[in-house]
């Protein structure tokens, strides 16, 4: 039960003292719903004015523990709710959906007829319990009818009226059906002299509910989680990602001890959790969802969080996003500057948090509509969790182009690596997003606990980072940037540098260096003669990845006109490519040349190092360096 102890910990330290800019956390006893309808009354309870709210309004309203987790079935809430519950006259108008009218002004009138009654409240049960809602609102041409009954869908031979563009169309007897029922009402009302017209907004509305709410318990017990003697909570809330979010995480049983069934008898020797406790935890958990610590990736949720709600960085930004505050000058040394720009930042969260705080990182998501499960959980110290993000970004920092506008140095966002892995169009045409949520929870232990990197993962993004042809060339440049990162991430112990290591004698790194060598002297040839094609090096890339020896051999025969044309066009040119190409091969070591075998990974990283060494010292700009070639396609790489 740690992760219920620690949201209700931070509900304690934040509520009252939110940052600036982020939404209250809401009172217990409470819920959001979307509002579609606003009734505005005075304080006797009589009708003034209505309107459609466009769009839906997340509204805090009072709610009872049933009310707040319900999915289906009857249960009302105390005061803003469905037209069906606070409509007397509903079913006069051929309302399709049942009624619970009654069982809406029964709560309402125990608790204005209670200790704990406010006059906002005391008004609305006035106007309610005169039955002309649905009329009153027909009136104001905020609902619809035809011949006296509730439309249930716009005829669509006029321009659509305002609620039904609010309403969410359902199936229903094969056709979509936007049933006016549906339409949730909260309430304004006008007191003279008072200083809040807005039910939704009232503190001491708020408060009057949950002590008549508190008043009505009677099932006490053990709290698992405060180990306290207290009010346990009977049910738990819903609607926690968004106001129509039907997935609880924790569910008691239903009238079948179904949840329990085989080893508990009720569902307090299941879990037993205090209303209060409850209730606070979930707020809390509402508020951070519905924050700027929250990515949502389809029914997924990941989180990251300080129990006292101080800033932290956010685990799943790429480099780009973590530094977006630190601007710098692209033309400096990338490497260096890059880490000079990292350990600024983190040193300035350590200085703000310090070491004693906690950090919790928590990923949700949803089987199904009604239950919820926790993916993902780890609780760090904000010291370790520091460390660990800042390891991230170090280790998987490489020079990235996501485009013309958009170029940095650093590590790529989890999303970024999933798409680099197994394509945009796959992972933007799963509606589910199965494949990206499960990516990104593949990638969470290795951000936050430092696991090393999935070497299916890495092989997949090596892999399309070899395919050119079948993407868009600033989609290649993007991958190929993140392979790299992936490769240099998986291998730590190799201190791959992110420019040019020409002390780096390996075989793969070297016929990397070679291959964009090669290609850099034909392409040279291509721009003197005015021609814009595939050069050979990138025709032959995919047999040069699977055999190398051979495959070069090849290359230098093809190379021949070019250099021919070169020593005619560019004769300096040619002289410092064919040195630096017999500089290369005496580099290597033994017999690694004639090694035929599949080459590695990181040929792709000498490759593009090399490749932009050579195109900057032509003084091409950024954009050509990284756009100047783009090879054709490639074998998969080990």
């Amino acid at each position: 039960m740690s992760w219920i102890q620690q949201l209700y910990d931070t509900y304690e330290r934040c509520a009252g003292h939110e940052p600036v800019g982020e939404l209250p956390l809401m009172p217990i006893g409470h819920t959001k719903q979307q509002a579609h309808i606003e009734v505005c009354i005075d304080s006797a309870g009589c009708f003034k004015s209505a309107q459609v709210l466009s769009p839906r309004i997340d509204t805090i309203v009072p709610a009872t523990e049933k009310s707040a987790g319900r999915t289906s079935g009857e249960a009302a809430h105390p005061l803003a709710d469905k037209i069906q519950y606070c409509a007397g006259d509903y079913l006069d108008f051929g309302g399709k959906k049942p009624s619970y009218f009654d069982g809406y002004v029964q709560q309402l009138r125990r608790w204005c007829h209670s200790p704990f009654a406010h006059p906002k409240a005391q008004a609305v049960l006035s106007y309610v319990e005169r039955g002309t809602l649905v009329a009153d609102l027909l009136s104001a041409k905020v609902l619809h009818a035809q011949d006296g009954i509730l439309l249930i869908a716009w005829p669509g031979n006029t321009d659509t009226p305002e609620i039904f563009r609010q309403l969410v169309a359902k199936p229903g007897n094969g056709v979509k059906v936007q049933d006016q029922g549906d339409a949730l009402v909260r309430w304004r009302v006008v007191i003279s002299g008072g200083p809040q017209d807005h039910t939704w907004e009232d503190a001491s509305l708020f408060q009057a509910w949950i002590d008549f709410d508190a008043s009505n318990k009677q099932r006490r017990g053990l709290c698992l989680v405060s180990g306290e003697d207290t009010w346990v909570a009977e049910q738990h809330p819903s609607k926690l990602r968004h106001g129509g979010d039907k997935a609880k995480l924790i569910s008691s049983n239903d009238a079948h001890g179904y949840t329990f069934r085989g080893r508990f008898e009720t569902s307090d020797q299941a879990c037993s959790v205090g209303f209060e406790t409850s209730q606070k935890a979930h707020n809390a958990l509402r508020w951070l969802l519905a924050g700027k610590r929250t990515t949502h990736n389809d029914t997924q949720a990941i989180i990251a969080w300080e129990t006292s709600g101080q800033d932290i960085p956010d685990p799943w930004s790429s480099s780009d996003q973590l530094l977006a505050n630190d601007p710098y000058d692209q033309q400096q040394n990338a490497g260096s500057l890059f880490a000079q720009r990292l350990k600024k930042a983190i040193a300035g969260y350590r200085s703000n948090l310090g070491d004693a705080v906690q950090i919790v990182v928590m990923a949700l998501d949803a089987a199904t509509p009604g239950r919820m499960a926790i993916a993902y959980y780890r609780e760090l110290s904000g010291s370790d969790f520091l460390a660990r993000i800042e390891h991230w970004h170090t280790d998987c920092a490489w020079p990235m182009n996501y485009g013309k506008e958009h170029r940095f140095t650093g590590a790529p966002a989890p999303k970024d690596i999933a798409e680099a892995a197994y394509g945009h169009d796959l992972i933007n045409k799963d509606k589910s997003k199965k494949l990206l949520k499960s990516t990104v929870e593949r990638l969470l232990p290795c951000i936050v606990d430092g696991l090393q990197i999935p070497r299916d993962l890495m092989h997949c993004a090596l892999n399309r980072a070899c395919q050119p042809q079948s993407m868009l060339r600033w989609e290649w440049n993007k991958v190929l940037g993140i392979a790299c990162a992936l490769y240099k991430g998986s291998h730590p112990q190799e201190n791959y540098l992110m420019s040019l290591e020409t002390e780096r004698a390996t075989r793969d790194y070297l016929y990397g260096r070679l291959l964009a060598v090669a290609e850099h002297m034909e392409n040279r040839a291509l721009h003197f003669a005015g021609e814009t094609r595939d050069t050979n090096a990138a025709k032959l890339l995919s047999r040069f990845a699977n055999h190398p020896y051979n495959t070069w051999l090849q290359l230098e025969i093809a190379l021949s006109p070019y250099k021919s044309r070169l020593r005619t066009q560019s004769p300096g040119t040619l002289v410092k490519l064919e040195k630096l190409s017999q500089d290369i091969m005496n580099a290597f070591i033994g017999d690694d040349f004639r090694n035929d075998k599949k080459l590695s990974g990181e040929f792709l990283l000498a490759y593009h190092c090399q490749t932009r060494e050579l195109w900057q010292h032509t003084g091409a700009s950024a954009s050509t360096v990284d756009s100047a070639s783009q090879p054709v396609e490639v074998a998969a790489i080990d």
